[in-house]
This record gives structure tokens, sequence and C-alpha cells, in this order.
């Protein structure tokens, strides 16, 4: 019964609920002057003062707990309620909505405007327990109340920074595969592309060297196939799916293995003391050779790169420098821009411009991300 009247308040718009209250301790304090007998018309008026005021308790709860307990210390000269309804109702107001000073302040006026109303008449001590009683209750219910509201407020502001943070992550988590989406997809075409363009040169001249290239397509495009099946998995929710570990620097001599089946001479070259690195730098560093090899295959018209790993005690640099055409303008906007994204997200710098040599270089200088022992 008690939770089926709390789900119906909890129901009610404060507006509703307010009227009810109103109308409650207004017939609960009048009624009682009418009946068995009609009091004198003050009588009644002063028992009306002392609870419709509760109407407005939520615009102005202590001036309605001043009206209301002016207007009932007055009728308790010549009537004896069994309980002083408005003022109950202004105490618990200011001890559920008032701010903390009001509340503070407010404490020692209640006491003294309830005992003043309590020895006026010359009541007994019973009285003053049963009435003491009720208020120190009703401004405990209200102090309750408010606290009650405070913890949904602070639940629901938990909740929306929750909801909040999950939305971040899942747009993190969209750019990241975007991204892995565009290098494998852009490398491995790419690849594939100067492959069969190599192999069909040769095709009637040298079908040995012709059949190594398709070769080398196929393991392109199944090594792509095999990334985005395990990178695509991650949205689906219809089942187990295979989970393929996200390329780090174990994967470089690999991809320098396969590069160099397109027919660059590609050269992986380590420079300081290896060591430890947050595994999203790894990932940063592969695909910034990733990418920045696929652009000296399709736009560089180099025969040789050479990949630079540089150690240090806080960064790992990594270095992508061709002897090819420099920097032409053709191709490689995208693909430039989404590194410096990548690494800028990662809290690295990257630069990219033409070497002295004349080739094209790409340098991304990386946070190692762990700390060093």
């Amino acid at each position: 019964m008690r939770r089926v009247a709390w789900n119906l308040t909890s129901e009610l718009s404060p507006r509703t609920l307010d009227v009810l209250l109103a109308l409650a301790a207004t017939a609960a304090t009048v009624v009682p002057t009418l009946w068995p007998r009609p009091a004198e018309w003050w009588v009644v008026a002063l028992a009306f003062a002392s609870s419709a005021p509760v109407l407005w308790r939520r615009r102005a709860p202590v001036l309605v707990s001043f009206l209301t307990g002016l207007a009932m210390t007055g009728l308790v000269l010549w009537e004896k309620p069994f309980l002083p309804w408005g003022p109950l109702v202004g105490v618990y107001t200011i001890a559920a909505l008032s701010g903390a000073t009001v509340r503070l302040l407010a404490v020692p006026f209640i006491g003294g405007a309830v005992y003043l109303s309590l020895v006026m008449p010359g009541e007994e001590t019973e009285a003053y327990r049963m009435v003491g009683t009720a208020f120190v209750a009703a401004y405990a219910l209200g102090t309750g109340t408010r606290a009650r509201a405070a913890g949904r407020a602070e639940r629901a502001e938990r909740d929306l920074r929750l909801e909040q943070e999950q939305e971040a992550a899942a747009e993190r988590e969209r750019t990241r595969i975007a991204r892995d989406v565009h290098d494998i997809v852009t490398h491995s075409v790419g690849l594939m592309v100067v492959q069969a363009e190599a192999g069909s040169a040769v095709l009637d001249v040298d079908p040995t060297r012709a059949r190594t290239a398709l070769d080398a397509v196929a393991e392109t495009g199944r090594t792509a196939l095999v990334q985005l099946r395990g990178l695509l998995g991650t949205l689906r929710d219809d089942g187990p799916v295979t989970r393929v570990e996200r390329p780090g620097l174990a994967a470089l001599p690999e991809l320098v293995r396969r590069t160099r089946l397109a027919g660059l001479d590609v050269r992986l070259l380590t420079e300081g003391r290896p060591g430890k690195v947050a595994a999203e730098t790894e990932v940063t560093a592969y695909r910034v050779v990733q990418e920045a090899l696929t652009n000296v295959v399709r736009h560089a018209g180099a025969r040789a790169a050479l990949v630079t790993l540089g150690w240090t005690a806080a960064h790992l640099t990594v270095t992508v420098a061709d002897d090819g055409k420099g920097d032409t303008g053709s191709g490689g906007g995208h693909g430039l821009r989404g590194m410096r994204e990548r690494v800028t997200a990662g809290g690295g710098v990257l630069r990219a411009g033409t070497s002295e040599d004349g080739g094209f270089v790409v340098r991304a200088e990386l946070p190692r991300g762990v700390e060093q022992t």
C-alpha cells in the first residue's frame, strides 16, 4: 500500500500535488471548527488562514510557514486542533526545498514559534511531546526528500556523463576503424595494382617473374581480407567472430617484405636501444610506415626506400625516406592528412616534405607512452 501511494504521488504534477495538500490541510483544520457545532466566523477564518496558503508552498516556503504559523498561534488560543497541519507542511517544505542557510536559520525560529504556541494556551506536557515530535518528523521527512532528490539528480548526471563518455568512445572507435580500413585498403590495393602491372608487363617475356607477381597479388589480397574481416568483425553482434590483433612493430618486417614484392627496394633500420612502447603507439608507428610506403609505391616513382626506427628514452621516431621525385603534389594528400591526425591523436608530431637528396621524407615522433626503467 505504501509503495502504491508513493508511485501515485510521484506521478502527479507538482501543482496537482500542492492543490491536494492544500485541500487536505484545509479540510483537516477547518472542518473541526464547523462540526459538531460551528465556531465563531473569525475562528473559521484563522483555521483557513493556517492551512490554505499551503497552495503556494513551493513559491515561498518561508512566507507560507510564517503566515500559517501565525494564524495557527492565534487559533490555538480559542480552538485546539488535533495537529497544526498547515505549519507542518510549511516546515516540511522548508527542509525539502530551501537552501542550507535558510534551513539553518529557520530551525530556531520554528522551535520558538512552536514553543510559544504551546505556552500561550497553557498546554499540558503531553501536548509538547506530541506537537514537538510532529514538527521534528516533518523536518526530517523534508530532509529525506531533499536527499532523495539530490541522489536522483546525481544519478541522472552520472548517467548522462556515462552516456556521453560511451558516445565519445564509440565515435573514437568508429574513427579508428575508418582509419584502419583506409590504411589496409589503400596499401593493399596499391601494392596489388603495382604487382599486377609488373606481372602483365613481363607476362610474355618472363612467365616465371609474371607468376611471382601474380602470387604476390594473391598474397597481398588474402592478407588484406584477413585484416578487414578481423577489423570489421568488431562491428558485428550476431555471434562469435575472429578477432585479428592490430599490427604493431613486430609486423614491420612482414610489411617490408610484401612491399619488396611490388618492386620497391625497402630496408628496415633500427637506431638506438629498442624498448617497450604503448600498444597504440605501436599501431600508429605501423600505420605511418604502411601509408608512407603506399605513397612511395603509388606516387613517388622511387626505386628504394629506407624505414628507420629511432629510439630514445621518451620517444620513438619513425622515418620513411625514398629516392623518388619528392613532393610532386600528386596523390598522398588524404594519406598524409590521415597520418597527421593519427599521430597528433597519439600525442606525437608528424613532418613530411622533400629531402635534400630530392626524395620524400615522412618523419613521425611518437611518445613511447610507458614508464622507462
